[in-house]
């Protein structure tokens, strides 16, 4: 079969077509702009890739087209379509589907399948219950939204269709044409429900609409499934009393599973009583809490607590998350750069913290964080979430926002933080900001769900310049 995905460098659309090419199918796709790492992936894979959307791919005549849903039935201020191969495909009368379906037919039929959603943390927690499967010897599949650097890629299919197939459930719409979340396509067994705040205001507009879907996932479970669920969320709480027909397993404070001891070395405890221990490289509350709920998953498919954690001592986290981008030396000390996926004020908050008590633990109070970030999610360039900025922030010392493209005031939104917060409307101007303030011993934490302009580079050859 010949497939031909619309919107194919996103991160879901990506992985679907590293499917589909596993599974022996021809594949081709196009998109508007490409970045690594799903770029780099994708060519490896000899996917060919055209630029735009043309309506001259229609040409190809593939047995289907797969829609991602960055494709809309927009037009341009001339009023032209902003994707003219949607328009001639629907004029066409051709065959076309979504991403989540094409996967739900094509690869999930029949497969244990164990989803992770969440507002935060999703694709840490489906690399880390991967990696919990791997290790055990389960050869798991899976689809990550992001790139786990102990598998080198964003999905595949596993050893057969006995394995557990792990999936990153995005409560985001499937496509223009059908505008139920992703989730409820993959018929999970298992289910891990992360956390649940507000996000997605373009498409959400409370946080019970998004509460609504996440319970319409919860219905899929089958009743000798597994609903796995954060005990310290309200808004999963509320979830769940809507109805929930499968085991639950509660995990945080409140719940039966729970972590005691410090975020880099704890014991997991499942009803008080100690069943195995996490050490590893990781810091943070967040990244305890998704390990945790990886090990419970994978408790429901026979991985031994104390394997699972054990496991987690070697998992080497998600490319883009506070991923070390490099770092120039000075006469005294050393200046470093990451890269991380933040773009919600609570993960981004979540980010600096887990910084913040890594620093603090190694006895390094004095070193500085820098955060520099583009407020480049649907969700932040509405300006949804301007005024909980300055909260996300609190742990940098100084902070440096991209403001290109924003219809909202950034500079007011940041107002409050005064000197420790700068403003410039381009990447060049930003990166001579952060360059100009940077001192030895400083770290650089660069956020974006996007390429940011290729901004990590650009920043460490502006260190790097003669002083």
């Amino acid at each position: 079969m010949h497939i031909h995905i619309l919107g194919i460098c996103g991160t879901f659309m990506g992985g679907v077509a590293a499917l589909a090419r596993e599974t022996g199918h021809r594949v081709t796709g196009c998109d508007a702009g490409v970045y690594p790492p799903m770029s780099d992936q994708l060519r490896s894979l000899g996917i060919e890739l055209i630029e735009g959307f043309g309506a001259d791919q229609l040409a190809l005549r593939p047995d289907v087209f797969v829609v991602g849903n960055v494709v809309s039935r927009a037009r341009l201020a001339d009023g032209s379509p902003k994707f003219p191969l949607m328009e001639a495909i629907l004029d066409a009368g051709a065959p076309y589907t979504s991403g989540p379906q094409w996967l739900a037919e094509q690869v999930l039929q029949g497969r244990h399948v164990m989803a992770v959603a969440g507002t935060h943390g999703k694709t840490t927690t489906t690399s880390m219950l991967a990696w919990i499967l791997e290790r055990a010897g389960r050869a798991p599949g899976f689809l990550v939204g992001g790139v786990p650097l102990d598998f080198g890629v964003s999905a595949r299919l596993g050893a057969d269709a006995a394995a557990p197939f792990v999936i990153e459930a995005d409560e985001y719409d499937t496509a223009f044409f059908d505008k139920r979340s992703k989730f409820v396509h993959y018929r999970p067994r298992t289910a891990i429900l992360n956390n649940l705040e507000f996000d997605h205001a373009d498409i959400f507009d409370d946080l019970a609409a998004i509460e609504r879907q996440f319970h319409h996932l919860v219905r899929t479970v089958p009743g000798q499934g597994r609903v796995v669920v954060n005990a310290t969320e309200d808004s999963l709480q509320r979830v769940l009393a809507q109805g929930c027909w499968s085991e639950l397993a509660r995990f945080g404070a409140g719940g039966e599973w729970q972590a005691a001891g410090p975020h880099d070395a704890f014991d997991v405890l499942r009803g008080g009583e100690r069943v195995g221990r996490v050490e590893w490289a990781l810091s943070g509350l967040h990244n305890q809490m998704n390990g945790l709920a990886a090990i419970v998953a994978a408790e429901h498919v026979g991985v031994a607590p104390a394997e699972a954690a054990g496991a987690l001592a070697s998992f080497r986290n998600v490319r883009r998350r506070m991923e070390l981008r490099g770092s120039v030396e000075r006469a005294t000390g050393t200046i470093t750069v990451y890269d991380d996926f933040a773009h919600h004020p609570t993960a981004i908050r979540t980010t600096l913290d887990g910084l913040r008590q890594k620093l603090d633990a190694a006895g390094r109070r004095q070193d500085r964080i820098l955060a520099v970030f583009e407020p480049r999610s649907n969700t932040m360039k509405l300006g949804t979430m301007a005024a909980q900025l300055p909260w996300s922030l609190e742990a940098a010392d100084l902070s440096f926002c991209h403001s290109g493209g924003l219809d909202w005031n950034a500079g007011a939104a940041l107002a409050p933080m005064g000197a420790r917060a700068r403003v410039a409307n381009a990447i060049e101007p930003l990166v001579a900001q952060v360059a100009a303030a940077a001192q030895p011993g400083d770290h650089i934490v660069c956020m974006s769900n996007g390429g940011f302009g290729g901004v990590h580079d650009k920043l460490l050859s502006a260190l790097r310049a003669p002083q």
